[in-house]
């Protein structure tokens, strides 16, 4: 089943806000286990709120000693594995992202969050020579504005987007009040009131067209892994 790993070396990259999107969307449709392994555990603390969807269990990460044990154990139970790393590149996160079947590398378009997602696909690259495999990764943009973006932004984005070593989401996680409230309020987007955070219908658009892509891309990985066997 596979697992996938989100991994940013720096904070406040919208790492958590994606993996939680993903995870309660994938839950409308099949059983998901998410491993919180952000020593903060902000997943583990939404999960204790209200309206977490029934399909969706969460495992609060105990130490690097634990993660492979914790993943293998989600894997034969449920169809999916989300793991949430730490913010930092660790030994912990090593062994998550070298049994990922993808690794999600969410920045913000910006130039520190730029520079720590090649630090990351580096860091990727020397798992791959440690297993002794290809471990598909890919970009996520995350806190995007969905109009008048800045000169920076959209300049960072393009040469992200030209640089061909990487793989690079088309879908971007937008800002929206949504995606902040659930952490707020409790449950996935889809269980917010829509009279009480605006523009619910897009947000909730946005999370089912990531969840989409990410489908996509495992399909593919999987086709383009069974070619090269």
């Amino acid at each position: 089943m596979p697992t996938i790993t989100f991994a940013n070396s720096k904070g406040g990259s919208g790492k958590t806000t994606a993996a939680l999107l993903l995870a309660c969307e994938l839950a409308e449709g099949a059983p998901v286990t998410i491993i919180d392994a952000d020593p903060r555990h902000p997943i583990s603390t939404w999960s204790r709120l209200p309206n977490k969807p029934d399909r969706l269990t969460v495992v609060t990460n105990q130490s690097e000693k634990t993660i492979l044990d914790e993943i293998e154990s989600a894997a034969t139970a449920d169809p999916f594995v989300i793991v949430d790393l730490e913010g930092t590149a660790s030994r912990l996160s090593s062994y998550a992202i070298s049994q990922s079947d993808l690794v999600i590398i969410p920045m913000k378009e910006q130039q520190q969050d730029a520079l720590a997602a090649i630090d990351v696909a580096q860091e990727i690259y020397r798992d791959m020579k440690a297993v002794r495999r290809t471990i598909p990764f890919s970009v996520l943009f995350t806190q995007t504005k969905v109009v008048a973006k800045s000169r920076t932004a959209r300049l960072i984005a393009t040469q992200f987007r030209a640089n061909e070593s990487l793989q690079i989401f088309n879908t971007e996680i937008n800002e929206r009040d949504a995606f902040s409230a659930i952490f707020a309020v409790g449950g996935g987007v889809r269980s917010l009131n829509p009279r009480e955070v605006n523009n619910l219908e897009a947000a909730v658009g946005n999370a089912r067209d990531f969840a989409e892509e990410v489908i996509r891309t495992l399909r593919q990985n999987a086709d383009a892994a069974r070619e090269v066997a």
